[in-house]
């Protein structure tokens, strides 16, 4: 029997579209190659457009998410035609805006819009990683505006420092903090300490709450 994304199921299949984007960049950045990068950029596009079609609000939420996406294709392909390194920062705030506009809709659906069920639970973890993939992408628009920001990383192409600034965002956001990659300037340091502030709070407010809050209202079911 054919499934259908709706509200009841939506965030199952962008958690996964999610962990896939991530596990791609990791596999690509352990065999580098310019063939990898098309990948990534591949996976970026098509996870967004997944993401839009999971999470789809209202009509106008729909309209600007597609919007996005395609201006991140458009960019995409013009980047590899032209070369043109404009095209970067174009694309990456076009990610960026998405991230937000994507967690904007998850946090609504997840906090208000009625009982907690499985699939909230599941959004809540689908926040978490947007969260991570949020900074990661203001991490790497940085390391584009300035190379020397982050110690331990060998700066390339933004497809190439995407996986390490991916790996030290959720590094941070869980506060491991392996230090094999380390802020040095400014903002880059204000970033990672609100990131594992933000962190620290979601785990301990509100993804217990919300699992605490569908705990009790099984247990006060009717029978």
């Amino acid at each position: 029997m054919k499934r259908h994304i709706s509200e009841k199921n939506n965030f199952a299949y962008l958690t996964v579209a999610l962990v896939i984007l991530l596990f791609v960049a990791a596999v690509v950045d352990q065999f580098q190659g310019r063939f990898g990068q098309h990948i990534v950029q591949g996976a970026i596009v098509l996870t967004l457009a997944l993401g839009v079609w999971s999470i789809r609000g209202r009509e106008y939420s729909f309209i600007s998410g597609a919007g996005l996406v395609l201006l991140v294709g458009i960019a995409t392909v013009a980047g590899l035609v032209l070369e043109w390194s404009g095209l970067v920062f174009v694309r990456m705030a076009a990610m960026l805006l998405y991230f937000l506009m994507m967690t904007w809709l998850a946090v609504r659906q997840v906090l208000f819009s009625g009982p907690i069920d499985r699939n909230k639970i599941v959004g809540s973890v689908c926040i978490y990683l947007l969260l991570g993939i949020i900074w990661a992408t203001l991490y790497t628009l940085i390391l584009e505006l300035s190379p020397t920001t982050f110690n331990g990383v060998e700066v390339g192409m933004w497809e190439e420092n995407l996986p390490n600034m991916l790996y030290f965002s959720f590094v941070t956001l869980s506060t491991l903090g392996f230090g094999d990659i380390s802020p040095v300037e400014p903002v880059a340091r204000f970033l990672a300490y609100t990131e594992a502030i933000i962190g620290q709070l979601y785990i301990a407010i509100l993804v217990a709450s919300l699992v605490g809050i569908r705990i009790s209202t099984h247990h006060h079911k009717p029978e």
